[in-house]
């Protein structure tokens, strides 16, 4: 049964995306059989492997690791606030961002991720029907963030066309920074972060390709990332501060979305005798159902699912925390994946935000076109999802 909702899944969400496509004809459909096998493949590997299980523990292991030597600092400077035994989520899941942050500065400055990310790309815009510059730009997101990518290409901002633009932007919103994957691990399971990291690097290449085809020629096709000149102290300083305002601004939206939700489940609670994000669980429960959750968890799923697009994946994360022990381990892992990216309303204002202060008019184009990159970037989430379902 689960294969037919695989096939039905991939059918509905090739459908949506076709249904948007701006340039129909021109849909390459070989790039997308070819990376749709590779992702089957390592989903393959990474879920029902030994090799899989051994590099998702690694995986696992450093960031813990990691976790543990942020915590030396935040037990230094917040050491006494929390109860003993608690576990405030802003000092244990917001906090380490610094920390990561800086290792992911450190690796900045000495040309080592740049390297990773020149090749992988180099490697990604072989299969993937692309150009260099987005495949660069997919790979760099999910390295240093969805903002922060922009700025390695500043310098070919202003030339970049509008179709060019809405691939780079749909590849910063469907990946997720490295940087808070740490944070992500203490709510969700390891590896279904893994899985979800590398189904969306492809993912995003195949709905683009249908969403929003297109040709690079060789003389279009030229990267110039720019590298910051900056001392090792004067970096080190500034991805301090970058993390501690990702840690800050995550924490106040936390506080907003889930009081407004709060609220607003009252309300309804009050005048319909069901919440909020009970309904709109009914509303997005077909889409759940495609994704292969079984029927009985497909409103709950669907609850959380909206809950992250309105929202954010923090939220969604800590809903389906609270509740993971009363669903499937199947509806569990499918919904995990589905979480892991940034593909919500705000993101579009944070995207457009980013590109209008490097480039003004960049960023108006970006802005017009923000719903279509919500809706790109959210069918890359459900494709991922789908993919995984036939795994598990």
């Amino acid at each position: 049964m689960k294969f037919v909702t695989f096939l039905v899944g991939l059918v509905v969400v090739f459908l949506l995306a076709f249904i948007a496509s701006n340039n129909k004809r021109h849909i390459k459909y070989r790039p997308i059989i070819i990376m749709l096998v590779i992702q089957l493949v390592l989903a393959y590997l990474l879920l029902n492997t030994t090799f899989g299980l051994a590099l998702i523990t690694a995986f696992s292991r450093v960031f813990e690791k990691l976790l543990k030597y942020a915590a030396g600092g935040i037990n230094f400077v917040f050491g006494g606030i929390a109860n003993k035994g608690e576990m405030p989520f802003f000092l244990n899941v917001l906090l380490p961002i610094v920390f990561i942050s800086v290792l992911i500065g450190i690796l900045q400055h000495f040309k080592i991720l740049p390297f990773i990310i020149k090749w992988i790309g180099y490697v990604l815009s072989k299969v993937n029907g692309l150009g260099k510059l987005e495949s660069y730009n997919a790979v760099a997101s999910a390295m240093v963030g969805q903002s922060e990518v922009f700025i390695t290409v500043k310098k070919q901002l202003g030339q970049i066309p509008k179709h060019r633009l809405y691939t780079l932007c749909a590849s910063a919103m469907s990946t997720v920074s490295m940087s808070i994957v740490g944070a992500y691990m203490t709510m969700i399971d390891p590896r279904y972060i893994v899985t979800a990291l590398v189904l969306n690097l492809f993912n995003g290449f195949i709905i683009v390709n249908i969403v929003n085809p297109y040709d690079v020629s060789d003389e279009e096709d030229i990267l110039q990332v720019v590298e910051e000149k900056q001392s090792f102290f004067e970096m080190l300083g500034e991805y301090i501060m970058d993390g501690f305002r990702v840690a800050i601004v995550v924490g106040a939206m936390l506080i907003g979305f889930v009081a407004l939700i709060t609220a607003i489940n009252d309300l309804f609670d009050m005048a319909f005798g069901l919440t909020f994000q009970q309904i709109i669980g009914y509303v997005f429960a077909p889409l759940a159902f495609i994704m292969g959750v079984p029927s009985s968890d497909i409103v709950t799923a669907g609850s959380i699912m909206a809950t992250k697009l309105v929202t954010n994946e923090f939220v969604a994360m800590m809903d389906l925390s609270n509740i993971a022990n009363t669903l499937s381990a199947r509806t569990v892992g499918i919904i995990s994946v589905f979480l892991v990216s940034f593909a919500n309303f705000s993101s579009i204002g944070i995207i457009a935000g980013a590109v209008k202060g490097l480039n003004e008019h960049q960023g108006n184009v970006v802005a017009k076109f923000g719903l279509k990159l919500l809706y790109g970037a959210t069918l890359v989430s459900v494709l991922s999802a789908v993919i995984v379902s036939v795994m598990l």
